[in-house]
């Protein structure tokens, strides 16, 4: 048997890094879904409410690659009132040509963060104006950090503005963006407002009411949505639907039934059965995207196994390069 790769939360987070590659890593998953060849299932869900948490399983595999990936993510959001952190989960990467395990990523979640934020950025990088001198953000969280630190890498803005529910976490998001960014960054009160002078918004709230009104929405603006993960969250409103240029989803299958599209077919804004091209459909130009300046669209990230793939694959590699990470033999 095959030795096993062993790479904690520490190697990875010295081996995989928010940036361009990883944007690229990412963008070739979405590509590669556009192919038809991918073979993803649908995600695997299951809600522990005894303990308020709820698990969910991903996985893909992409023609070309050498390895698949499979993912588990708890979520137990009554941890940190017993000193522990509310997410983690791994991955393993099985060889896609023997089936046999060939590396164990204990990531913790950092890899899903990564790859989650990475996503965000493709979505700007093929939907979002050319010019953007200020993005929005909902949410005060890790993601809410992350989304702008990748989405500024392929729109260079000057001016972060941060909505929270909580004005001391979004005036310390600000903080932390600015400081991180180099650029100026500050916290809103006013989410119509935000919306009103960005030109760039992403949504990374786990809101299950919407946070951001459809009569906000103005010519030249992208939003990239990417809190309604789960049956029952909605970011959006779903009128919203009647204004955009373009709806574009990560997954169409998924986003009927965990998305914004799943709020706007239970308000009958969008048809059930409506079709709609996905990120992938855009990146591969087989669908159009954003077609004029003064056009509003719509980027819906549910997550998906696809993406889990292409990330723990560039993990191992870096590790590969770096010698990084412990050896058991199997």
């Amino acid at each position: 048997m095959p030795d096993i790769k062993i790479l904690t939360e520490a190697d990875l987070r010295d081996l995989v890094k928010l940036d361009l590659a990883a944007v690229d890593v990412v963008e070739s998953a979405f590509r590669a879904l556009a192919s038809g060849e991918v073979v993803m299932p649908p995600i695997l869900s299951m809600e522990i409410p005894a303990a308020n948490g709820e698990v969910d399983v991903k996985t893909a595999y992409i023609p070309g690659f050498d390895g698949f990936a499979i993912k588990v993510s708890p979520g137990f959001f009554d941890n940190p009132k017993l000193g522990l952190p509310s997410l983690n989960g791994l991955m393993i990467l099985f060889s896609a040509k023997t089936g046999l395990v060939e590396a164990l990523l204990l990531d913790n979640g950092y890899l899903t963060d990564v790859r989650t934020a990475a996503a965000g950025a493709v979505a700007a990088r093929h939907l979002a104006p050319g010019n953007v001198h200020t993005a929005g953000v909902f949410g005060t969280g890790v993601q809410a950090r992350l989304q702008i630190e990748a989405a500024r890498l392929v729109r260079p803005f000057e001016r972060v503005l941060v909505w929270g529910r909580d004005p001391e976490r979004a005036t310390a998001c600000a903080a932390d963006l600015a400081r991180m960014l180099g650029i100026e960054a500050w916290a809103e009160s006013d989410p119509a407002r935000l919306v009103a002078e960005s030109q760039l918004v992403v949504t990374t709230t786990p809101a299950r009411e919407p946070v951001l009104r459809a009569d906000w929405l103005h010519d030249g603006l992208h939003v990239t949505a990417m809190g309604s993960d789960q049956p029952g969250k909605v970011e959006i409103d779903p009128t919203a639907f009647e204004r955009l240029s373009a709806y574009v989803p990560d997954r169409l299958s998924q986003c009927r039934i965990q998305g914004e599209l799943r709020a706007a077919i239970a308000a009958g804004a969008a048809r059930p059965d409506q079709t709609f091209s996905e990120l992938g459909d855009v990146i591969a130009g087989k669908a159009k995207g954003r077609q004029a300046p003064s056009d509003i669209t719509l980027a819906d990230l549910t997550g998906t196994g696809a993406q889990d793939t292409a990330i723990a694959t560039h993990a191992v590699a870096l590790a590969a390069r770096a010698g990084t990470g412990a050896v058991i033999s199997a």
